[in-house]
């Protein structure tokens, strides 16, 4: 019976994850419909569409797990499902590019909401013996979902692009009413004061002008004032907000956190991975439909392999590779290069008539099997410093990461495709194919300096009788000795 309670809990704290990712990505498809609903809308244009609803995401995640810890995590999570339901039915109704972008934004505030409240329900309510394998099946579905958005948008835009979003809403309702049923409330006692929100709003500025200025580039000029105002006011509202988080009691980010080798290197190789991923999914949508011109059912179908690795290599590889190689970080930077080879795969076979089955299939199929043993394993070891009194802090920095990169990688990938040509329109593409190696490379030399450390069990306090201790959070063949030192005395969340 506690085996079916933990799947059905887990299953619904995924299935939000999933929806939340999914979104992220469904609407690359959707574009060349939009455009035609609305004329003259550039690429840079709706790129924003994808932008605006990563920026709010990244900003609203470390508030809302704040807010999570202090008021209830499942309260807030089934506040955020709400709110993301109701943000997708304005995308559905929206009657312009900037309607649809404003309720993009309510839409990613609700999806902020939501994803660090449910990983944090998940670690607290899980039992430590599989709360590895419950992770695993969280962010592997949480990556299912943002690679399966071309997939499922293609089909969906073919009744009409609006599906895209209004598919949420009956999905949002179902997962509030099992929340309510299956998954137990959670909070800290001992949180108090309010989040950072002018951190979070600096943190959002500082990424929507990186973006910005990355997406204006190729007509401002790469050493024109105003790109370089744009770089500037970024680098100010950056620092503006690292300074608050120095002196906040809740900042946006919490430094001390980052102090841990694990967790500031998985946040660091979380940015450079979904750089690139981000970038790799809107590139392989854009060639598929401007270079092969294949149609949105077609290009989800292509697209459609690689997602189909992620979950067994999630659930089945990864777990192994972890317990043989000696920790979750090994895994990740396997992950990570397998991903740089997969696209390095296809900017060797890369060509203009189109050629599926020998030349895109298997980089596809490559790549898929790299984000399998990447994400989970990038979450796994960023979760092992996590006490239970952060596990809503520490979810919502790293999904922070994933969230700032996602955006980076997408406004890189629009500055150089504004360069297509159609007499060479591989030029630009292969220059997106670069761009995507470098980051999945770099996510790799990371993962490798800082993530590989081999766990060595330290002597543990003695725990108070009535709870276990922290480093039970993850199995200990799995814990770094820093986490260990410094946390086995501190007692764990008891399993509800």
């Amino acid at each position: 019976m506690e085996n079916r309670r933990v799947t059905a809990i887990v299953g619904v704290l995924s299935l939000a994850v999933f929806m939340s990712s999914l979104d992220l990505f469904i609407v690359n498809l959707a574009f060349p419909y939009i455009s035609k609903d609305y004329p003259g809308t550039s690429l840079s244009s709706l790129s924003w569409v994808l932008n605006a609803y990563t920026i709010v995401f990244a900003a609203v995640l470390v508030p809302a797990g704040r807010w999570a810890d202090r008021i209830g995590r499942r309260k807030l999570f089934s506040g955020g499902l709400i709110l993301f339901s109701f943000g997708s039915v304005l995308c559905g109704v929206a009657p312009g590019v900037a309607a649809l972008i404003a309720a993009r934004v309510i839409q990613a505030a609700g999806a902020g909401a939501m994803v660090p409240a449910s990983l944090s329900l998940l670690l607290a309510a899980v039992p430590a013996p599989v709360r590895a394998k419950a992770l695993g099946t969280w962010s592997a579905l949480g990556a299912l979902g943002a690679a399966l958005g071309p997939v499922i948008g293609g089909l969906l835009v073919q009744a009409n692009w609006r599906w895209v979003f209004w598919i949420n809403v009956p999905v949002g309702l179902v997962a509030v009413w099992l929340a309510a049923r299956v998954v137990p409330e959670s909070k800290d006692p001992k949180v108090s004061g309010r989040p950072d929100l002018l951190g979070a709003g600096l943190l959002a500025l500082a990424v929507g002008l990186v973006a910005l200025a990355l997406v204006k580039a190729p007509g401002w000029g790469w050493g024109s004032a105003p790109f370089l105002g744009l770089l500037a006011a970024a680098v100010a509202s950056g620092w503006a907000m690292v300074y608050r988080s120095r002196r906040h009691h809740s900042p946006v980010i919490e430094l001390e956190l980052l102090r841990s080798r694990t967790f500031s290197g998985s946040f660091a190789a979380s940015i450079l991975y979904y750089a690139g991923f981000g970038a790799f999914v809107l590139s392989s949508v854009e060639f598929l439909t401007g270079v092969w011109h294949y149609s949105a059912v077609e290009a989800g179908l292509a697209i459609a392999p690689g997602p189909l690795m992620v979950l067994p290599f999630a659930r089945l590889v990864a777990p192994r590779l972890t317990a043989v190689l000696g920790g979750p970080g090994r895994v990740a930077v396997i992950g990570c290069f397998v991903n740089a080879l997969a696209q390095a795969l296809w900017l060797w076979r890369i060509q203009v008539a189109p050629g599926y089955a020998a030349h895109l299939l298997p980089a596809q199929l490559l790549g898929g099997a790299g984000v399998g043993l990447t994400i989970p394993s990038l979450l796994g070891v960023g979760s092992l410093s996590l006490t239970p009194a952060r596990f809503g802090t520490g979810s919502g920095i790293l999904n922070t990461g994933r969230q700032v990169g996602t955006v980076l990688g997408v406004a890189g990938l629009v500055a150089i495709l504004a360069r297509v040509s159609p007499a060479n329109p591989l030029a630009a593409f292969r220059g997106g194919l670069v761009l995507v190696i470098a980051f999945f490379a770099a996510a790799g030399v990371v993962s490798a300096v800082l993530l590989t450390r081999r766990p060595v069990v330290a002597a543990a306090p003695a725990a108070p009788a009535a709870a276990a201790p922290a480093a039970a959070v993850v199995p200990t063949a799995m814990a770094a000795p820093e986490e260990l030192s410094v946390e086995s005395s501190v007692p764990s969340a008891p399993s509800q």
